[in-house]
């Protein structure tokens, strides 16, 4: 594809990350479930914790490809107003992640 915002490299990883966030999406429900039923706080802190980190891993790999296939596919290119484009990108998604 031709836009500059859209990842070439669709691996295995992407498959992984949608089995990731299906598996979180269940992870929520149960959450709400055990919050309906009137579940013990400690245990539903407990389930959104591993929500959490569910996400964290599946952001901490997409950050990864990122500079693996993204950044560095700039850089072979020799394109450096992208290269620039992706750090600059990249660098700010890593401050968002910092503050949270």
């Amino acid at each position: 594809m031709n836009n500059d915002n859209y990842c070439d490299s669709l691996t295995e990883l992407h498959g992984q990350a949608l089995r990731n966030l299906a598996r979180v999406k269940g992870q929520i429900g149960g959450i709400q479930k055990m919050i309906g039923d009137g579940s013990y706080c400690l245990d539903v802190l407990t389930q959104i914790h591993a929500a959490r980190s569910a996400l964290d891993s599946v952001s901490a790999a997409l950050m990864q490809n990122h500079l693996e296939s993204c950044c560095t596919e700039a850089i072979k290119a020799e394109d450096k107003e992208l290269a620039l484009k992706r750090i600059t990108e990249f660098s700010q998604c890593c401050k968002k992640f910092i503050k949270s």
